[in-house]
């Protein structure tokens, strides 16, 4: 993170910059809902027994783990920032191939982008379980009312009105994760670039510790002499 980010310029000389503030960022935000979801997602399609129940949400819980850790530590350490950054974006992809395996070896679709009901999905924002429960319920609903067979052809209704085939809900949730999934990836990998270039630019603890000290010894001399 930029000090920037968490109110305003600090001085050059500070040894500890600010840091934190990772509640407030949208790739947490996203992965710990990504993280609710998983955790309700493999309590209900996925055997307990099984080793991809754990493995699923461990990586979930990576993800936000490593980005509040990383937020936390750029204080004294840039270099680890980054490392936790980038183990949070791993642990995400790896989550993402769990989906897709699960629709693959189900005959499940993954949707494409542009698919009416994602189209939908993205509109609402949603930023919490109960909101992705209510998406789901309202593609249900819609699956079942078939608007089409109320006397309107396909053509005649707008993607963000036609309702997706029938649908079931471990399909629905899948593809809103792996979504959502595409989303954090996003803005995790802006924030790797963007960290990536302040620790080339600006360096790490030991970088500050020299300037400080120096600008340190430099007031004194100039004291002295005056």
């Amino acid at each position: 993170m930029r000090p920037s980010d968490f109110g305003g310029a600090q001085p050059a000389a500070a040894l500890i910059p600010p840091h934190g503030g990772y509640e407030h960022t949208k790739s947490f935000q996203l992965a710990r809902l990504i993280y609710d979801l998983t955790v309700r997602f493999c309590d209900l399609y996925i055997s307990r027994r099984s080793r991809t129940h754990d493995q699923m949400v461990q990586a979930a819980r990576s993800g936000t783990q490593n980005i509040a850790e990383g937020s936390q530590a750029s204080g004294t350490s840039k270099k680890t920032e980054l490392k936790l950054t980038g183990v949070a974006r791993a642990s995400l992809e790896e989550l993402k191939l769990d989906y897709q395996d699960f629709l693959r070896q189900r005959g499940l679709e993954e949707w494409p982008p542009e698919h009416p009901a994602l189209a939908r999905f993205k509109a609402r924002r949603c930023a919490t379980l109960e909101e992705v429960r209510s998406w789901v319920e309202e593609e249900r609903r819609l699956a079942r009312t078939n608007t089409d067979q109320q006397g309107q052809s396909p053509e005649s209704v707008t993607v963000h009105e036609r309702p997706c085939p029938p649908e079931s809900t471990a399909r629905l949730v899948a593809n809103a994760a792996l979504s959502l999934l595409n989303l954090c990836c996003y803005f995790l990998d802006r924030q790797l670039a963007a960290q990536a270039t302040a620790f080339e630019q600006e360096g790490g603890f030991t970088e500050r510790l020299h300037r400080v000290r120096r600008e340190r010894r430099t007031g004194w001399s100039a004291s002295a002499e005056g």
